[in-house]
């Protein structure tokens, strides 16, 4: 499938998407801070450079918004082919 957008556009609308600090995030990290948990950030040792590491319980978290999970009626999702649902069955 080709491309709609010629290479300037794609790369201007690519350099606008965040993938630090989203609003999901912020909104978890103040969850998580509220509750008293202390936690760091993006620890690129760790394998898929987790967004948000709690040492203390050898846990990460990673955080995907509606782009990428598709939650139903959702304005930002794009109808994408979903692998993930298939070969975990």
């Amino acid at each position: 499938m080709a491309d709609v957008h010629d290479k300037l556009t794609r790369s201007y609308n690519m350099s606008q998407i965040r993938s630090k600090n989203t609003k999901p995030e912020i909104l978890v990290r103040k969850f998580l801070f509220a509750k008293g948990l202390r936690f760091r950030l993006y620890d690129s040792k760790l394998p898929g450079k987790p967004d948000i590491v709690l040492p203390k319980y050898k846990t990460v978290i990673f955080i995907h918004g509606c782009f990428w999970h598709g939650h139903e009626n959702c304005k930002y999702f794009i109808l994408l082919i979903r692998f993930d649902k298939v070969l975990y069955y």
